[in-house]
């Protein structure tokens, strides 16, 4: 099913999106399924980016030092995140998807350009308990009902006023617990052909190789210039969902 040609390309999508997930935090689906939409199709793209995006997500979960604290303090929003996917995945059939997803796209892009010109919101200590189970909720049934891991929950745990590495271990745990519930189901509906599944893992060595680069990279930038980058690519995801 595929040939040395093609396996090369592969390696390189995933090395490239491994590289742009150890720098920001994240980006490893839409940069990877960007890439293989060239030469593959959708589905087997989707089914092979599964293993190396739960992987890093765990690898970014776990690094960084903060996991019990940010555990202690986020229990609530990634236990809502996890159990809302198969809410929005019963709600599949019920909502338009083009509409759905050319709005998560459209808020993304409109909120990393306000950031950018301005300030990103803060939240208060008792804003964020209570927006806490709200936003989790709701990115739970958005990555049901789309796939998209990242609307409200990224912009949540920015405006609790995370710093650099601690943002970026936030997020790896709110992706690693999303990406395991969207993986089983996918497995649970058949989607992942066995040599597909072989496949996804091999892609682990390209995209983590990539991803340890980025993280090294990332090391060395200011917190600011890391903000800009962050708010960057974020625009970039928005742009790419709005207008695919």
């Amino acid at each position: 099913m595929f040939d040395l040609g093609m396996l090369c390309l592969i390696a390189f999508a995933f090395c490239i999106a491994g590289f742009v997930k150890g720098m920001v935090g994240l980006g490893l689906p839409t940069v990877s399924l960007g890439l293989l939409s060239l030469f593959v199709d959708l589905p087997t793209a989707m089914a092979l980016l599964v293993m190396p995006s739960l992987v890093t997500n765990i690898w970014q979960a776990i690094a960084g030092g903060e996991f019990t604290s940010l555990f202690r303090r986020l229990w609530l929003f990634l236990l809502l995140a996890v159990t809302m996917v198969h809410v929005g995945a019963e709600l599949f059939t019920m909502v338009e998807m083009l509409l759905l997803q050319r709005s998560l796209g459209a808020l993304l892009l409109l909120y990393a350009l306000l950031a950018l010109v301005g300030k990103t919101p803060r939240l208060s200590p008792i804003q964020e308990r209570v927006s806490s189970p709200i936003c989790g909720a709701i990115n739970g049934m958005l990555t049901g009902l789309t796939g998209t891991l990242f609307v409200p929950g990224v912009m949540f745990l920015q405006a609790i006023g995370l710093s650099r590495d601690a943002l970026v271990q936030a997020m790896g745990m709110l992706f690693a617990a999303s990406t395991a519930s969207l993986g089983l189901a996918l497995y649970w509906h058949g989607l992942m052909p066995f040599d597909v599944g072989i496949l996804s893992c091999a892609a682990l060595l390209p995209a983590l190789f990539g991803m340890s680069v980025g993280q090294v990279l990332r090391g060395h930038l200011a917190q600011d210039l890391f903000r800009r980058l962050f708010l960057i690519a974020i625009g970039g995801l928005g742009s790419h969902i709005l207008l695919s």
